[in-house]
């Protein structure tokens, strides 16, 4: 990206009129260029998209769009620059404008999030989902695409994760067994969840240890699981706070990715190795 910039430089000085003008707006407006089409730019500044396109391929780019992944891959926020967009989020936010009160209450949310990465009972939650002999997760079937996303994750670790839902009574299939041994049931609660305090009873009446992913707000009791990571409250009662929620399974299963360390670092890439092969072999 360095090169880039130090390119623009000299043709903003030793360019044509038209390289020029296209090099200075580039280089002052380079946050903007991710939301640019050549045809916009050359709107901007009263030229043809032939003429922006000739001078991105002079600088080496087949077009705007190779310029946009090398800004994805290397362009990072500075303190500056990210201090300035919190004030003005802040001062819109005070005003009441909508956006900007969602997009705050959401940024305080993950702040609640990343604090809890930090506390006793997320390493506790971390360590019991990495060395259990299997891990169940259970939640309400609205939730159960975000199950299944996590069970996904969590099988780039480890071994032995499953999904359960209430359809056709799966919830059974833990107490199919006289006796449990160092199995795991992660519970994600929701509002709609109304078998979660019953499940969570039995579960670790008949052995299971629980991990509780619930509202900081629900009327859990202590005794009803070994670990429980609260989520910040919902801006709304009947809402079912989901970006939140998303954030903190994909911290936790990061989390564990991370703990299990170089193993799941070779299954991962077995895992891709095998998605590859399956690709070649559909496309014969």
């Amino acid at each position: 990206m360095e090169d880039f910039v130090q390119k623009l430089r000299q043709y903003a000085k030793t360019g044509t009129p038209a390289e020029r003008r296209i090099a200075k707006y580039f280089t002052e407006h380079l946050n903007d260029l991710p939301f640019e089409t050549a045809a916009s730019v050359a709107d901007r500044l009263d030229l043809s998209p032939m003429t922006v396109g000739r001078f991105l391929r002079s600088l080496g780019y087949q077009g705007l769009d190779s310029v946009k992944v090398e800004i994805r891959e290397t362009v990072t926020t500075s303190p500056a620059q990210l201090q300035s967009a919190m004030s003005e989020l802040h001062a819109d936010a005070a005003e009441g404008k909508p956006l900007a009160v969602l997009v705050a209450e959401q940024i305080q949310a993950l702040h609640h999030i990343y604090h809890l990465t930090a506390q006793p009972h997320w390493s506790e939650a971390v360590g019991l989902i990495s060395t259990a002999r299997e891990v169940s997760i259970a939640t309400h079937a609205r939730l159960a695409s975000l199950a299944n996303h996590f069970c996904q994750r969590l099988t780039q670790a480890r071994d032995g994760v499953r999904t359960l839902d209430a359809a056709d009574n799966r919830f059974a299939e833990l107490f199919a067994r006289l006796a449990v041994d160092d199995a795991l049931l992660v519970i994600i609660d929701c509002r709609r969840f109304a078998k979660a305090r019953l499940l969570a009873r039995t579960a670790r009446r008949y052995g299971y240890k629980v991990v509780l992913i619930s509202p900081q707000q629900a009327d859990w009791m202590a005794d009803q699981s070994n670990v429980m990571l609260p989520l910040p409250p919902a801006r709304a009662p009947d809402l079912d706070n989901l970006p939140p929620l998303i954030a903190l399974l994909d911290c936790l299963s990061e989390s564990v990715i991370l703990q299990v360390g170089e193993e799941a670092a070779l299954r991962r890439r077995r895992m891709m190795e095998f998605a590859t092969v399956l690709g070649e072999t559909a496309n014969h």
